[in-house]
């Protein structure tokens, strides 16, 4: 039995603790959480759990295991080190910490203590994603062409991180889970409407050496909520709409074909539409995945499907982000 410790009972940590008390083989023994006003409520519906105010004392309780940390970016490179110093497996929250270098000593670091590092990429745990990935691997959408990812909404101002920080790490985290080849570039664009330079409108082009390519739209500030995500193969199209009940995906036997004639001033283009096929997915809570997945993965000494790795790759692309964005776009090599 894993002993639990969760640090954060805000916005996200409530759905942690909820799919963490109902694994088998783990068990949360403590929450640290530094607003007492949450003290009542975690008592309320936890009544056997301990509650800290201070996450070190969590932390350097010899009773847990393993610590999963539910708390803003900023924060996560010096709870997650002392975590591992301290002998604990980890679960982060996404994005795994606010730089490439930070990312890279938190996996040296698990990796010299024989720890699990994990970051909660909640996404990859999705029937819908799941699907996608098997779609991709049996080449039923054949040769990939390009990814293209809106989430929008008239969202929550985040006071430490811009828009790219706060939604893109999803879209990105499904990007490299789905696409085998590595990225070489970032352009990104943005800009703040609150001036205090943390952009709440933000564009950003992922590029690859081969002709695929990805794209991301990001905004706190749009009037309707979009959670859609293209992607365009040789063979056939996908749609993914996470907004969607229960038909989440739809494949589209559509493409098209060309032909250059000698010169290369004409393009000649036959156009193919087909049929439209949802395949059914799972409908698991994704988040329940994730727990059992970490749990599993210190158990057994496997590697996790969201794991440190694919943190890293994340942060990586949000660091060239930010870096593009603060020079008006300019490509930065990866």
């Amino acid at each position: 039995m894993i002993n639990i410790g969760i640090i954060g009972f805000g916005y996200w940590g409530p759905n942690l603790v909820r799919n963490f008390t109902v694994q088998k083989e783990g068990i949360v023994k403590s929450i640290a959480e530094s607003r007492v006003e949450r003290h009542t409520t975690i008592q309320t519906l936890y009544p056997s759990i301990a509650i800290f105010s201070n996450a070190e004392e969590l932390i350097n309780d010899p009773a847990i295991d393993a610590v999963v940390i539910a708390t803003p970016v900023y924060t996560h490179y010096e709870l997650a080190k002392k975590a591992l110093l301290a002998g604990k497996n980890v679960l982060l929250e996404k994005p795994m910490a606010s730089s490439v270098e930070q990312s890279k000593e938190l996996i040296d670091l698990a990796l010299k203590k024989g720890l699990t590092l994990m970051v909660d990429h909640t996404f990859l745990y999705t029937g819908a994603v799941q699907k996608m990935k098997e779609l991709i691997d049996s080449d039923t959408i054949g040769e990939l062409k390009y990814f293209d990812s809106t989430r929008i909404n008239l969202g929550l101002f985040q006071p430490d991180i811009n828009v790219l920080w706060d939604l893109a790490p999803h879209d990105i985290s499904i990007l490299n889970f789905l696409v085998k080849n590595k990225p070489y570039s970032v352009n990104a664009t943005g800009i703040s409407h609150t001036n205090n330079g943390i952009e709440n409108v933000a564009y950003m082009t992922v590029n690859y050496e081969n002709d695929f390519i990805a794209h991301f739209n990001c905004s706190w500030t749009s009037p309707v909520k979009v959670r859609s995500t293209l992607i365009g193969g040789d063979k056939k199209m996908l749609v993914y709409n996470d907004l969607e009940p229960s038909e989440k995906i739809r494949i589209y036997d559509t493409g098209y074909d060309h032909k250059t004639d000698e010169e290369k001033t004409n393009i000649m283009v036959d156009y193919r539409t087909g049929d439209v096929y949802i395949p059914k997915i799972g409908l698991q809570e994704a988040l329940h995945g994730v727990a059992s997945d970490f749990i599993q993965s210190i158990l057994n000494k496997t590697e996790p499907i969201a794991n440190a790795i694919l943190g890293l790759e994340v942060v990586r692309i949000l660091e060239a982000s930010q870096i593009s964005v603060k020079n008006k776009g300019k490509e930065v090599i990866i």
